[in-house]
């Protein structure tokens, strides 16, 4: 297995370069929706890890963002986003990474996040635990939601139809505070450092959430779907914090998907 990680590794710092150099000039972008942002970065990047990982692993699955998935018929499957925080790249905003991260039979073994403007690599492989840049890492010890630090994200597609701003409300209300910074793997491997305390979020995709959930599973966090059953590639919702919190947060997320408040919205008269 350590082959795999050692590859995945040098291949998102390969990528993360890549992307460096566009993001130092500035890219155009176009959409994919009416909100969905897509770059000439995503695209170079998706097209040099595919082609390495091909070159390496030639019998391999791969599932990318930007260009779909093959089934290959293997055991293994790599899943790759290029570009995780591909608006706040356009932008200019400095918040996005690379995620590769490889699944056995369905189950992810090994993964790996690199930060490029920070230099910051974080990786795992299942059973040896999560690292940046070398040195171990775990996720954080607060026991008490009223004292931890959170983060979740939105859709850039159908916003009006997402429910979470209920859930970012009320946490926010409960917490030290909810960040919204715009990278799902990175919200992750913030969890999986002690950073963040814990996360969740609404329709990821398997690229977005593969490498980032065994970062905090092998930190020692705690991952599951937002009612608190197995959380996998596939789930529609997910959460993940550093275990001493998780029973809080579902006490919390349970009675907002039953409709009940415990912070009413503020009113907007006499403003």
């Amino acid at each position: 297995m350590g082959s795999y990680l050692e590859t995945a590794r040098e291949i998102a710092q390969e990528a993360g370069a890549l992307l460096l150099g566009y993001f130092d000039r500035g890219v155009g972008y176009k959409l994919k929706g009416e909100f969905d942002l897509v770059t000439e970065a995503d695209h170079a990047s998706e097209a040099l890890i595919v082609e390495r990982l091909r070159s390496h692993f030639p019998g391999h699955g791969i599932v990318a963002e930007e260009s779909g998935g093959a089934d290959s018929g293997s055991r293994y499957c790599w899943y790759i986003d290029p570009l995780d925080g591909t608006t706040n790249f356009a932008h200019g905003f400095p918040a996005f990474c690379v995620s590769i991260a490889l699944a056995e039979d369905g189950n992810v073994v090994c993964g790996v996040i690199y930060d490029p403007l920070h230099q910051e690599l974080f990786e795992a492989e299942r059973g040896s635990g999560a690292w940046l840049n070398g040195r171990r890492i775990r996720v954080s010890e607060r026991e008490r939601l009223a004292d931890s630090l959170l983060a979740t994200g939105f859709p850039s597609r159908k916003r009006h139809l997402n429910v979470n701003v209920h859930f970012y409300y009320q946490v926010a209300m409960v917490s030290h505070g909810v960040r919204r910074a715009g990278s799902a793997a990175l919200d992750l491997a913030y969890v999986a450092c002690g950073r963040l305390d814990g996360y969740w979020e609404f329709g990821l995709n398997p690229w977005d959430m593969a490498a980032g959930i065994l970062l905090v599973e092998e930190a020692g966090g705690k991952v599951t779907d937002m009612r608190g059953g197995p959380a996998t590639l596939k789930s529609p919702h997910v959460m993940a914090d550093n275990g001493r919190v998780h029973e809080e947060l579902l006490e919390l997320f349970g009675e907002i998907f039953a409709g009940r408040f415990r912070t009413p919205l503020p009113t907007i008269g006499g403003q």
